[in-house]
Order: C-alpha cells, then structure tokens, then sequence
C-alpha cells in the first residue's frame, strides 16, 4: 500500500509538475509571511516592554498621575508611609529637539533614591568629574541615544525648552541601557529647572519592606490616594496586567490586521490546492475507478488523495516556516520592528524562535491544504467504477458542485456576521464573514457560470430563442459556437477555473478599495481640518516646546496676519489599560463647531443644547473606546482635578488611534489658568503672502524655533506618512496579486493539458490546430471576464465590510468609499492577458503529440 501511495503522488507530481509546485509556493509564501509578521511584531512588542520595564528597575509599586504630571508634594506623603523602604522620584518627559521630528526621552532622578530601585539608569561620569550626576548642566545618553544625535561624552547637547535652546554637556554614557534604547538621564531638579517644570514629578517608584504584601498594599494605597486626590493618581505594579494591556492595545489591531493580510496568500494556496487536487482527481478518475475494481476501498482512496494534499502542505508549511524565520530575522536587522507605523520606534529588537507559534502556522499550512484537498478527495470516493471508466464523464463527476444551497447558505451566514460586535475588540466575526463570502462566492461559481453561458450559448446560436440565423455570430464563426457550447456543457469544470479568477481579484479589489478609501478620506479629512493660510508649531515632536502669552502677542502683532487662533494639546489618562487621551483646547463655535473639526453626521445638533458643563467634542475613537456619546457626561483631569464636561458631538480624528476631545480654549484657561500654547493657525490679510508672513515669524526673537508650514506642505507630509505606514499593507498586496496571476494561469494550464484526448476528438471531425487554439483563447477570455465581473462584484462586498465593519471594530474611525480605477482595470487586463496566454501556450502543448495519439485510451 506504500509503494502505492508514493507511485501515485510521485506519478502525478512527475506529470504535472507546475502545478504542484505553485500550490507548494503559495502556502509555504502565506505561512512564511503570516509567520514573518507574528515573529516580528512579537520580538517589537517584547523588546517594547521589556525596555519599559528596564526603566522600573527594582521597584515593586509605582504611583503615577492620570495627566502628564503631578504636584511633587505627593512625594513626601509617599515616602513616609511606614511600609516603604525606598520612594524615589522620577520626572519623564519627551525633550524636542530644534529642528528634528523626533524627540529624545528624558529621565529625571534622585541618584541618592534611584541608586537602590533602578542603579542601571544612573550615569556613569569621567574619573575626573565623579560629581558629574548631580551637575546642574550634565546629561548621560545611552548608546543607541549617542549614535543617533551623532554625540560623543564631553559635547554639546542643544534641547528646546519652551521658545529658548537649553544647552546640556553630554557628561557620559549609560552602559547598562538595552540595545537600541534611545533615551537620556539627568538630574532631577535640573530636568524640572531647564525644562520649566519646577515642583513636577511624573511618578514615584516604591520598593517596599521586607514581608510587606505587595497586592494589599497596593490596594490600599490606591484606595486612600483616590479618597484624599480624586481621580488624580494610578497605583500599579511595573509590566503587570494594565501595563502590559496598555502596551499591548497600543498596536494590537495594527499587528492582527497585518497578520490577517498576510493570511490572504494561505487562503490563496488553500484554493490552489482545492484546484490542483480536484483536476488531478477528474484527470486520474479512470486510474481510481481501476484500482477500486482491483479491490481498493473508499476509505483508502480518500486517505490517499488527503495524503496527497497534506504532502503539499507539509512542504510547503515546512518552507514557510523557515522562510518566515529567516525573513523576520531579514526585517529586524534591515528595518527594526517598527513595520512603518510608528509604533516601535527607539527599540532594537532580535529574533526569537517561538516553537509554538511555528507548529501553529505548520498546522494552518498543513490544515488549509487538507481543507482544499477534502471536496476532491470525496468525490474521487463516491465515482462509481463503472461509470468512471468510461470516458467523457468528467462533468458527471464535478455535478455536486453545482450545488446552490451550500454556497447561499455561506453567505446569509456571512451577512449575519457582519451585524456581529466585536470580540476583545477585534472583528473577530467580520474576518469570518470575509472567508464565508469567499467560500460561498466560489461554491456558486459552477452554477453561476452554468447560467452566464448557457444564455449566452442559446442567444448566440440560431433557434426560436435566438436571432435569426443569418444575424447570429455562432453561425458564421464555428470557434465562438463550439468554445460557447463547451463553456455552457461543463460548468464545472469553468467553475473551478472561475474561482482562481475570483478568489485572486476578490481579494485584490477589496485591499485596493479599502486602501485607497483610506487614503483618500485622510486626505479630504486633512484639508478639511486646515482651513488658515500658514501653521506654526513650537516644536515638531516633543513635549518641552510651547509659546508664552507674551510671545503669542507678539505673534499677533506680526505684518500680514489677519486673524490667529492658538492650540494647546495636553495628554490625560481615563482608563489604567488604555493609551492616553489627547486634550485638544481650541477656539470653537458652539454654535457652528463643524468650523473647527470634521463632525461625524447626524452629531452636530447636540452642540447647541443648554447645560450647566462646558461643552466638549470627543473622537469617534474616543466615542467607541470610553462608550461615549453626544449628551453624556465626561470627566477630564486638567491641573490636578476631574472637571465634568458634557459631550457635545463627536468628530473624525485619523491622527490618535486611543482617543482625542475637544474643548474650548477659552474654558480650558478658565478651569487651569494654563495660557500656553504649542500651535497656530494664522489666517492672511488681504494682500500679505505666505511666504512674507513665514520669514517675518522667522525675525521674531525666538522665531528660529517655530517651525511654520503651509496647508499642501502639511497634506504632503501626512500622505507620505501614511504610505509608509501601509508600506507593507501594499507589498502583502503585490504579493497576493502575483499569487493570484500564477494560481490562476497554473489552474488554467492544468486544465487544457487534461483536456488532450477532447482536442484529439476535434481533430479527427476537422477542426483545425489553429481553431483549436482560437476555441482555448475564447474560452479563456470568456472565462477570465465573468471571473473578473464576479470577482469586482465581491471584491466590492468584501472591501464594504473592511471599510464599514473591520475598520471601525479595529480602528474606531470610519472613512468614505473611494475606487482605484486605474489600479484595478491594470490588474484586470493582466489578468485577462495571462489567463488567455496561459491557455494558448498551454493549448500548443497538449495539441504537440498528435490526433491519433491523443485518443488511443479510447479504442
């Protein structure tokens, strides 16, 4: 029975070589690349935190504010608590660095305190200058810090602190910083001088007594914290569960949507082997119907066909997950674990071999491959012998797949899914409503071109159903009636042809209409929300850069400048295992709030309803993410208290995926006094020009540091963002598209090479070699344009449920529905051109051995 099994697989593999080699290439492609994508954001996501974590050191308790920073008077209160040891204050902060769009973090310390919590974070100075760590000018940078600012120990250092340069001597390195861990130490009161945060900490690290229980104490605290301070403090464990929630959600629908995407190969492979397995079965049936009569039973039919099917993925998981290896450890070297979106920057990860993982992506390789091998292998059991035997019953045998009710019942339930919510906050049942629409989609394809056809069929040829037989174009070309007529009379075999089309431009159609959907609304959304004629921002990135009232009344006075309005952007914690929200305080019109933000439909009228609390905009991210909606309440922390707000609408924000709110300038000073701002929008005078306006901010006396731009340059910089952000979102594209054009050409060739002993029979009655090539070019054609038609049609359904459910369930914003024509009509022809290319060249060779010779299996 062995020798068998290996004689038929090796046999068939020997004779068909092409095809299996494409359905081993496409699962060992999908599983490298979904295995790829998980190793790569797993090594990011554990180097993240454990980078974080290497800035707790030994503490056992941290207390930080629900804002950026709190009052330093809760130091003592802490560190006199007779459970603790040691209480150290910490001040860290993101310092913006003139001229650059990255900014450099900064940790201030106690070295007395931070020498028994976290000792790997004090600097180590010049033998000559041991006091260098508490030097009120003295800074330490880590060597990943030291590469990328280009410095050295005994430099300059040249950090914005408000509209002033605060100048810092580099005093030395700290050698005990992860690799490619971009940060910075300082002594504490010199970080809260220089950056004017005088009286400010960030959190306080606590390393309890021996014996004391840490989880009591924690609770405890926490409690007496929010019974003295409400809503001020968090009390935490460092990387416990919040932490690393928070950590975790930061990327988590990024990292899953991109593991997902990288899927869409498997998929691909997994119909390859559906198609290689079902046309090796209708090729092999008189081959199967011999060896039943010989004494072979169902079972081992089907065990050797599902054999057959599982050799090709085990290779094919087996390549891809060493290839998977090999390209994550390529990416990690080459580009980091960043994947362009932003996420991971400043960390250095390494690849790490995750066994399970790696058996979990063999087994979805080896299982996708039994999946599409399962159909095949059935229908090679249930042949009766008798009737296999005989030639020219290969549509008899694919007649169940003609079958309409599995395909329909697919997609109600798809449909159904699509009403689903979302399962931890990801679209668990959006993603299975795409694979039942595909799976349906394909089931119908036999019927669906059964139908198509044979109409055609029947209004081309001549009869009472049809034109007359002068005016029909099957009477006067013998190639369109007889390539029509195969086309009408074999549906199922079309149909398995027709899914490769389908499955490979389905998927295509709906990433490109989802991408440029996408694209396209963050492009609108971004002039949308620029209506002035200049910007000017303090500083590019960072935390450390803002404009006094006095320099924003200079400001005003400048030539040129009709009208300005001025923003402030603080950061506030709502929830302990949520990323931070950003504040947004800004001039706004109640009346007419749609001036200053982009207002999701059907929210603007709230705005003007009467109430007690100030009014405030949340983002539809924020909306999702906190269940807020317009009417509710909302309390923010501004300067050390919870301040109640009213939900006034709700606002489309592509910029913060945790979260935004809006309020008005005017009662964000009122509740904090804080009259700072880090932004501009400058509206012209009449005849003043751009240019002028930049270079007159630019003579100001701190203008060298406000960086100034105008709206196409802003529009320009956000677009390139956000191709980098979706750079591998566009080559996991690339790749199902090259995927889907061998598929279907592999498909198409199988499928004219079993068809020899047809064109045999075709040349005994007359019909010449090149009619026979010109029936393989119509059929292909036609073939290729309905699967096109189908697969736009899908591909449409498909992107609708990306757009309008996995995105918001993902993402939680939503986006306008925009085609890419010229993309999808390029790849269409290509697609059209290879599948009617793939035929004829596959044609010459099944027509190179001969009439005679073709048909000699049947005398």
């Amino acid at each position: 029975m062995r020798r068998l099994t290996r004689w038929l697989a090796i046999g068939e593999w020997r004779a068909h070589p092409v095809r299996a080699l494409t359905a081993i290439a496409a699962i060992a492609i999908g599983v490298a690349l979904g295995f790829a994508i998980h190793l790569v954001n797993a090594a990011a996501l554990n180097e993240f935190t454990t980078a974080v974590h290497s800035l707790s050191g030994q503490a056992d308790i941290q207390v930080s504010g629900t804002e950026a920073t709190f009052d330093e008077g809760a130091y003592p209160i802490l560190a006199r608590l007779p459970e603790v040891a040691v209480a150290s204050p910490v001040l860290e902060f993101d310092a913006s660095l003139p001229g650059a769009r990255q900014a450099l973090k900064i940790i201030g310390l106690d070295v007395f305190r931070a020498g028994f919590i976290t000792p790997d974070l004090i600097g180590a100075p010049d033998e000559e200058l041991p006091y260098d760590t508490l030097a009120d000018d003295a800074i330490f940078l880590s060597p990943a810090a030291l590469n990328w600012l280009q410095s050295r120990p005994g430099g300059e250092l040249r950090l914005q602190a408000g509209s002033q340069v605060a100048v810092l001597r580099v005093a030395g390195s700290l050698q005990r910083a992860r690799v490619g861990q971009r940060f910075a130490v300082m002594d504490i009161a010199a970080a809260q001088w220089h950056f004017q945060r005088l009286g400010k900490l960030s959190r306080v690290d606590l390393k309890l007594r021996d014996g004391v229980d840490r989880g009591a104490f924690e609770r405890s605290l926490s409690a007496r914290l929010e019974r003295e301070f409400p809503g001020r403090f968090r009390v935490g464990q460092p990387n416990d569960a919040e932490q690393e929630s928070r950590n975790a959600n930061l990327s988590r629908a990024y990292r899953v949507n991109l593991s997902v995407l990288a899927l869409v190969a498997l998929f691909t492979g997994a119909f390859l082997v559906f198609s290689s397995q079902a046309l090796s079965v209708l090729r092999r049936r008189s081959e199967f119907a011999l060896l039943r009569v010989l004494g072979l039973e169902r079972r081992q039919l089907i065990r050797q066909v599902l054999l057959e099917g599982a050799l090709l993925g085990s290779i094919g998981s087996a390549l891809g997950v060493a290839g998977g290896y090999a390209l994550a450890a390529a990416v990690l070297r080459l580009f980091g674990g960043d994947l362009g979106a932003g996420y991971f920057a400043g960390v250095q990860p390494s690849v790490q071999w995750a066994p399970v993982a790696a058996l979990a992506y063999f087994g979805l390789g080896l299982g996708v491959a039994l999946l599409g091998g399962l159909a095949p292998a059935f229908d090679a059991a249930r042949a009766r012998p008798a009737v296999a035997l005989k030639a020219g019953t290969d549509e008899t045998a694919l007649r169940p797949l003609s079958r309409p009710w599995p395909g329909l019942a697919c997609l109600g339930a798809a449909g159904a899914m699509t009403f689903a919510p979302p399962v931890f906050e990801l679209p668990v049942f959006g993603y299975l409503s795409i694979a039942l629409l595909l799976v349906g989609a394909i089931a119908l394809m036999p019927r669906l071109s059964g139908i198509a056809f044979s109409a055609l069929f029947h209004h081309t040829l001549p009869g009472s159903a049809g034109p007359r037989p002068s005016a029909s174009p099957a009477a006067a070309n013998p190639v369109l009636a007889l390539a029509l007529a195969r086309l009408a009379n074999a549906s199922g075999q079309a149909g398995i042809a027709l899914g490769g089309v389908l499955a490979s431009f389905s998927l295509m159609v709906a990433m490109a209409i989802m991408v440029a959907s996408f694209r396209t609304s963050v492009d609108e959304w971004v002039l949308r929300i620029l209506p002035a004629d200049v910007y000017a921002r303090s500083a590019s990135a960072g935390a450390t850069g803002g404009l006094s009232p006095a320099e924003q009344e200079t400001l005003r006075t400048v030539p040129g400048i009709a009208r300005i309005e001025f923003l402030r952007v603080r950061s506030v914690s709502l929830a302990p295992d949520r990323a931070n929200v950003a504040v947004l305080a800004r001039d706004v019109d109640p009346a007419d709030p749609g001036r200053a933000m982009v207002l999701v439909e059907g929210t603007a009228h709230a705005a003007m309803a009467p109430a007690a609390a100030p009014p405030a905009w949340v983002s539809e991210a924020m909306s999702d993410l906190y269940g807020l909606r317009p009417g509710a309440s909302l309390r923010l922390p501004l300067q050390g208290k919870p301040h109640e707000f009213r939900v006034a609408g709700v606002w489309r924000d592509y910029a913060r995926a945790g979260g935004a709110v809006i309020v008005r300038r005017s009662d964000y000073i009122a509740l904090t006094g804080d009259r700072d701002a880090g932004d501009a929008a400058i509206w012209l005078a009449k005849n003043a020009s751009p240019a002028q306006v930049q270079q007159s901010i630019r003579k100001l006396p701190f203008g060298e540091l406000v960086e100034t731009s105008v709206p196409s340059e802003i529009r320009n910089l956000t677009l390139k963002i956000f191709d980098r952000s979706f750079a591998v979102t566009y080559l996991l594209e690339a790749i199902a598209i090259v995927i889907g054009l061998f598929g279907v050409a592999a498909t198409f060739s199988a499928q004219t090479l079993a068809r020899a002993r047809e064109f045999g029979m075709l040349r005994h009655v007359g019909v010449t070699r090149g009619q026979v090539l010109g029936i393989l070019a119509v059929e292909g054609a036609a073939l290729t344009t309905l699967g096109i038609l189908a697969g736009f049609a899908l591909g449409w359904v498909i992107s609708l449920v990306l757009v309008h459910v996995i995105n918001p369930q993902s993402f939680h914003w939503t986006m306008q529905m925009h085609y890419p024509w010229p993309l999808l009509a390029t790849v269409a022809l290509a697609l059209l051109l290879s599948s009617a290319a793939t035929a004829l060249i596959a044609g010459r060779q099944a027509l190179s051995g001969g009439p005679i010779r073709a048909v000699r299996e049947d005398w």
